[in-house]
């Protein structure tokens, strides 16, 4: 299966601070690949550096086999990528509504299914479409920010951190409707919960200061308790 994205040795400095020092990984269409390591490691650095949002210095970012890590921002998620930031991005201040329809490429009926879909998958969102965002919890929130990077035909949706500070039962929830998006596009994922990373993930890759140290099928890192130990900390 060719691969819907490839980084190949990519180097990204913030400031004076040589972050990314070779990441390099491919991501399958129609499959939920995983990116892992410990706090600091280069994994948010690495979704920004897909969007554009911290530029690589060095090495090729490719999307459909077309070279992007050169465009802005803005042509980037043109070509067809939606980004959930580990803040969630919403706009406090405007409503539910307010916040899709901002989000909102187009306004025609393929969207409007899609809006329907959202919805049914995320009830809390129909329930506060009136509500400000701001008065949203932290999992209502989180659900905000991946409905509106899901509200678009993108083919590829990049996830950074979705369960970091809620409840269980709501990382649950957030799991399941990531599970079922699956169905439909092809997803990125940083991810700290390694049971939330393990059961949606088919691959994974492990970073770790800023290159990429492991990789293979998640069945793998499941099975190797030894890999988790070093890279990951967890037994």
């Amino acid at each position: 299966m060719s691969a819907q994205l490839k980084l190949n040795n990519v180097e990204t400095y913030i400031g004076q601070f040589h972050i990314l020092q070779g990441i390099s990984f491919e991501v399958r269409k129609g499959e939920v690949t995983v990116l892992l390591g410990r706090n600091g490691a280069g994994k948010t650095t690495t979704l920004r550096t897909i969007m554009g949002l911290n530029p690589a210095s060095k090495g090729q970012v490719q999307f459909n086999g077309e070279d992007i890590h050169s465009l802005p921002t803005y042509q980037i998620a043109q070509k067809g990528i939606g980004y959930v930031p580990e803040d969630q991005g919403i706009f406090a201040q405007l409503t539910v509504e307010e916040n899709m329809k901002v989000a909102m490429k187009s306004d025609n009926d393929q969207t409007q299914a899609r809006l329907h879909y959202i919805l049914d998958l995320f009830p809390d969102l129909k329930t506060f479409w009136k509500k400000p965002g701001g008065l949203l919890s932290g999992g209502q929130k989180q659900m905000l920010s991946i409905a509106r990077a899901y509200i678009n035909e993108n083919e590829l949706l990049l996830i950074d951190e979705p369960s970091k500070g809620l409840a269980p039962i709501v990382v649950e929830k957030v799991m399941e409707s990531i599970m079922e998006m699956k169905e439909n596009t092809t997803i990125v994922l940083v991810e700290q919960n390694f049971m939330m990373a393990s059961t949606i993930g088919d691959r994974f890759y492990i970073i770790d200061d800023g290159k990429t140290v492991q990789s293979g099928e998640m069945q793998v890192l499941k099975d190797d308790q030894d890999m988790r130990r070093k890279y990951l900390g967890i037994a």
